[in-house]
């Protein structure tokens, strides 16, 4: 698995303020030039300082298929499924989502829904995990310190199966 560089964010923190935020995350996911291209399985959560899972945002996969199978391969997310997918049943309602295109896609989450109402201040990481069959594996991690004053934003690449991700909050 390819571990990107993360961009460093460092804002200062307050007691109250930007609670009730939207989160919106912005992930780019290349058009590869390989033989047999398949959309990639992604998984987006949200991470505390010892790397566990505080919140998962999303998980998009085939759901589509008959019975329920999309969700064989969600395993393949395996920094995701390591430490919050096992103990989840798919569908998850608000979380569950169909397999995008290659392009820029955009996710928004209201705060309550996303979990970072109940987040203790501090310091976090926007992980978002991208697994194509036949494919690559790659972990992009950005950096942010919640709550944010005013507007947050902060960004990072990978390498070959996600391009730009970027993270804010207002």
């Amino acid at each position: 698995m390819k571990l990107s560089h993360s961009l460093a964010l460092a804002l200062p923190l307050v007691a109250n303020g930007a609670l009730a935020a939207d989160l919106t995350v912005k992930f780019e996911l290349p058009q590869l030039n390989v033989a047999e291209y398949h959309k990639p399985y992604v998984a987006i959560w949200i991470e505390r300082g010892d790397q566990t899972v505080a919140s998962t945002l999303a998980v998009l996969y085939d759901v589509k298929k008959k019975d329920n199978a999309g969700t064989k391969w969600v395993k393949d997310l395996r920094t995701w499924w390591r430490k919050a997918g096992r103990d989840v049943e798919l569908p998850m309602d608000g979380v569950s989502g169909a397999t995008r295109p290659a392009g820029v896609q955009t996710l928004s989450f209201a705060s309550a829904k996303a979990g970072l109402d109940k987040l203790p201040a501090g310091d976090y990481k926007l992980v978002i995990e991208a697994a194509r069959e036949a494919g690559g594996r790659e972990l992009v991690r950005v950096p942010f310190t919640w709550p944010a004053k005013g507007k947050l934003a902060a960004s990072s690449a990978g390498k070959e199966e996600l391009g730009a991700v970027s993270v804010s909050v207002q």
